[in-house]
């Protein structure tokens, strides 16, 4: 079995860093909104897309000004604060299958976030950006998911997607794989866990702890008698 993993939220503590500094942004721009709503909201969701959901609400443009500083400053705290989140070396230490990541991180954040974790060589090279595969779509598009699967020679039914996002389960959900929620980071709210199951997702895990056992019963599973 492969087990693609989402980065931030999951393995990296990171989305709550860009929470805040996007929450801190928008605040600037006229749109009133708190760390933790941006988290629920916007999980999983790049920049570019929360402007444009922004922006639709607002009815007018935000700022150009404003929209450019936030890969700088996000890429500025990331460096400075981000850290792996709580059990996810002793996780891997457990996993015996094959893995990689899928994110819609850019390339180079992922090699930075990784890199400060300490998570970079425990993956590379199969570290795969939405970005920069296919034709560039991130999740909740298939197409990340896809791409790692047949890139590691996998099928999608033998793979399974560990995701904090709801666009993130609806993309491995829409590949054919089966997902294990995950709402163990910082940006973690109340019914995330329903929501993760509302998407897709086949079970939610709280802590990485629990991972390796759940993906052990998962592989063990007659995926043969599963609807996707």
């Amino acid at each position: 079995m492969l087990v693609i993993f989402d980065c931030d939220g999951v393995l990296v503590d990171s989305e709550i860093i860009a929470a805040r500094v996007d929450a801190g942004l928008l605040t600037e721009a006229g749109y009133k909104i708190s760390p933790e709503d941006v988290g629920h909201r916007f999980a999983g969701m790049n920049w570019d897309k929360i402007v444009e959901a922004v922006e639709e609400e607002l009815g007018h443009s935000i700022p150009e000004e404003i929209v450019e500083r936030a890969e700088k400053e996000l890429d500025i705290r990331l460096a400075a604060e981000v850290k792996a989140v709580e059990g996810a070396h002793a996780a891997l230490d457990r996993l015996d299958f094959a893995r990689c990541i899928c994110s819609n991180s850019s390339a180079e954040r992922l090699e930075m976030t990784l890199t400060k974790t300490g998570l970079y060589d425990r993956f590379r090279p199969y570290i795969f950006s939405a970005r920069e595969v296919r034709e560039g779509l991130g999740k909740p598009s298939p197409d990340v998911f896809l791409h790692a699967a047949e890139t590691l020679e996998f099928e999608a039914h033998r793979t399974a997607v560990v995701e904090d996002s709801i666009v993130g389960v609806q993309g491995a959900v829409a590949a054919g794989m089966r997902v294990v929620g995950f709402t163990g980071a910082s940006h973690s709210w109340p019914g995330h866990g329903e929501a993760l199951m509302d998407a897709g997702a086949l079970t939610v895990v709280r802590r990485l702890s629990d991972l390796p056992p759940t993906l052990e019963a998962l592989a063990e599973w007659d995926i043969g008698d599963l609807n996707f």
